[in-house]
């Protein structure tokens, strides 16, 4: 099982402006070939908080029913698992960050992994290459 990140949902999802830079269609056509192995079968796990994330992209650049209906597909999907989140892990996460130099969520995504003895993520980000986690782009 892999950790999949929030950008790698919104490279997959959001629909390409006419003049993409070809650094971002090629992510866009590996968070694709990611999202199809996830809707085939493979299975991933995703925190509340980066589902979060891709709700707040989603609803400000598509609207709240694309947000919404992306959301209740992503929930029935019996190969995403979604991680709650509670209080604990997410202070644990702040101190984390300040630790690591990393974000936030990005701790948060390294602790569920942690947590959930997971070693590679699918993303975008470029501060996992700081970490000793298994960056998967495709």
């Amino acid at each position: 099982m892999r950790f999949i990140d929030a950008n790698v949902f919104i490279y997959a999802i959001l629909k390409p402006k006419p003049s993409l830079s070809a650094a971002v269609q090629k992510k866009k056509s590996a968070a694709k070939a990611i999202f199809l192995r996830v809707n085939e079968g493979e299975p991933v796990i995703t925190t509340t908080v980066h589902l979060s994330e891709v709700a707040n992209v989603l609803e400000d650049t598509a609207g709240l029913e694309f947000a919404t209906d992306f959301l209740t597909a992503v929930f029935s999907k019996p190969t995403i698992e979604v991680e709650p989140v509670t209080p604990d892990i997410y202070r644990e996460s702040v101190h984390h960050a300040k630790k690591s130099h990393i974000s936030v969520n990005d701790a948060l995504a390294l602790l569920t992994m942690e947590k959930r003895g997971i070693e590679e993520i699918y993303t975008f980000d470029r501060h996992f290459g700081q970490v000793n986690v298994r960056v998967m782009q495709e």
